[in-house]
Order: C-alpha cells, then sequence, then structure tokens
C-alpha cells in the first residue's frame, strides 16, 4: 500500500517535470500557516514588516517598531523572525537587532516574552506577537528581566531608567555600554 503512494508520487513529479516546468516546491504547513499570517496582518501605524531575503523567503522577516509613547519614545527598533518548518506548533524565534538598554531585552538582542515561551500556543501568531513587542516598549516589566541591571533602575529609580534611555537612544554610554543611536 505504500509503495503505491511513492509510484503515484514518483509518477505526478515525472508528469510536472515533461512539461518542462520545475518541479514546484511544497510548502509546510508552517509555511502555509505563515502565508495566511501575514497576509491577515494588522500591524500598528508604527511598525512595518520587510523581508531582506526577499519574498521567497517568507520564513525570515523583521519587523520594526518605531514607538510613539513611552519611555522610548521617538526610537526605532528591529527585530528578527526566524519561523521553524514545525510553526506554528513551536515559537518563532524573535531578536532585536538594534542594541537597547531595556530590562526585557538583553544585549546580545534576546527577548523575554512570555508568549515566545512558556505561554507561547498554536493559536497565537505573528500579530500576537508584534504586538506583545510593541507593549515590552510601552510598558517594560522590572519582574521578568534579562537585562538585571536595567531592570533594578527601573524598579529602584524610575527617573534615572528614563535618563539611560534617552542616553542610550541619543547614542552614548550607559555604565560601561555603549549603545548606537536609534532615534
Amino acid at each position: 500500500m505504500i509503495r503505491l503512494f511513492k509510484v503515484k508520487e514518483k509518477q505526478r513529479e515525472e508528469a510536472e517535470n515533461a512539461n518542462g516546468k520545475p518541479p514546484v516546491k511544497k510548502q509546510s504547513a508552517g509555511e502555509l500557516r505563515l502565508h495566511k499570517d501575514i497576509s491577515e496582518l494588522n500591524l500598528p501605524k508604527t511598525c512595518s514588516i520587510s523581508f531582506p531575503n526577499g519574498k521567497d523567503d517568507l520564513m525570515n522577516f523583521e519587523v520594526t517598531i518605531r514607538l510613539d509613547e513611552g519611555y522610548y519614545m521617538g526610537g526605532t527598533f528591529t527585530f528578527s523572525f526566524s519561523i521553524s518548518p514545525m510553526y506554528p506548533h513551536e515559537a518563532p524565534k524573535v531578536k532585536c537587532k538594534t542594541k537597547v538598554y531595556h530590562p526585557n531585552i538583553d544585549l546580545e538582542g534576546n527577548v523575554c516574552l512570555n508568549i515566545l515561551r512558556e505561554d507561547w500556543k498554536p493559536v497565537l501568531n505573528i500579530n500576537t506577537i508584534i504586538y506583545g513587542l510593541y507593549h515590552l516598549f510601552t510598558e517594560p516589566n522590572h519582574e521578568d528581566p534579562l537585562n538585571h541591571e536595567a531592570a533594578a533602575v527601573l524598579r529602584d529609580n524610575p527617573k534615572l531608567f528614563e535618563s539611560n534611555v534617552r542616553r542610550a537612544m541619543h547614542g552614548g554610554y550607559v555604565g560601561q555600554t555603549y549603545f548606537t543611536r536609534c532615534m
């Protein structure tokens, strides 16, 4: 029985190749779901999506967030998304490409967002993640930090935290760490 399916599949492939056309690459379930998610995106006006490798590589893209409120107002931050073929059963890998002084994003760009870790569920989508990232900037969380120093400053001295964020976004040092301008 299994051989019968393999023979039929091989015959179909040969028929497609006989037409002089290259064989059609099958999309994985993850690619199909991602295509649906991207076509249904409802991004805030301050967010945009781009495909640095071209539209043929939907599994890797970038999202840029420009903040118009909060501590990070005026800043522009870019995130890379890498989607597994197991999506949506596996959460996307998201990294911040912009070095940022933030309690929930470390200096290597790793992002601490619960829906990218333990709270990921297949019903969530790319739109949900983008809104989650946006929310990290409007409401940074000092209780679940990746950058412990920034979290402690936010918790203990919000005015100093705001000053450090401004200095980092304008391009400067916060402590021993240099941040490039992102405004």
